[in-house]
């Protein structure tokens, strides 16, 4: 998708959802005092660091506590209004933000924390040739409830074969694919290398 596309759909995107943004961000704020943007330092493009923004489903410190940047359904640091929006996604809403400023692109590889990328081989390493996105290859095919490594060969398999047919596939999925889940179940997710 070139980055025409991609301001045009963020913004028309920011546009319509402001409203819905707009709740999210008094409920948010209502239920638990902290801050309602959750800013988080990220790997982009070219292994560039970035801050990608979600409103904050979280209580504030949850990456200290129990599980760390691990979220497993039912964990006990996800607040009642933050469940609801990781539910249905909600939460990833100010990402559009992040693609008007050119951090993202509208589909691509999700972004991974620094010391996942740390981990990667030479081949998976291709997950960084472009601009992550807000929905993806992977996304459409199981979000984070398929295994690390898989994830990680669809947005590589995504990468070296993209084209306007992919990403019209991507776009037709993804409204399927946000109410699939969200967190690791038993297989998925990160798993620190020992």
């Amino acid at each position: 998708m070139n980055r025409a596309a991609d301001v045009a759909i963020a913004g028309i995107g920011l546009a319509l959802t402001s409203p819905l943004l707009a709740l999210a961000a008094v409920a948010t704020k209502l239920e638990d005092r902290g801050p309602v943007v959750y800013r988080q330092t990220r790997v982009g493009k070219d292994g560039e660091d970035f801050e990608v923004l979600k409103l904050r489903t979280m209580v504030v410190g949850a990456e200290g506590m129990g599980a760390g940047y691990a979220v497993d359904r039912g964990d006990r640091r996800i607040t009642r209004v933050g469940r609801l929006l990781r539910r249905t996604s909600i939460d990833e809403l100010p990402q559009l933000w992040n693609i008007l400023r050119g951090d993202m692109s509208v589909i691509g590889p999700r972004p991974t924390l620094r010391y996942q990328v740390e981990q990667y081989d030479e081949h998976q390493r291709h997950r960084l040739d472009i601009r992550p996105g807000l929905t993806g290859w992977a996304q459409v095919h199981g979000r984070a409830e398929l295994p690390w490594a898989e994830r990680i060969e669809l947005d590589v398999w995504y990468v070296e074969n993209r084209s306007p047919r992919v990403d019209l596939e991507i776009l037709l999925r993804t409204p399927l694919a946000l109410f699939r889940g969200t967190y690791r179940g038993a297989t998925g997710g990160w798993r620190r290398q020992s």
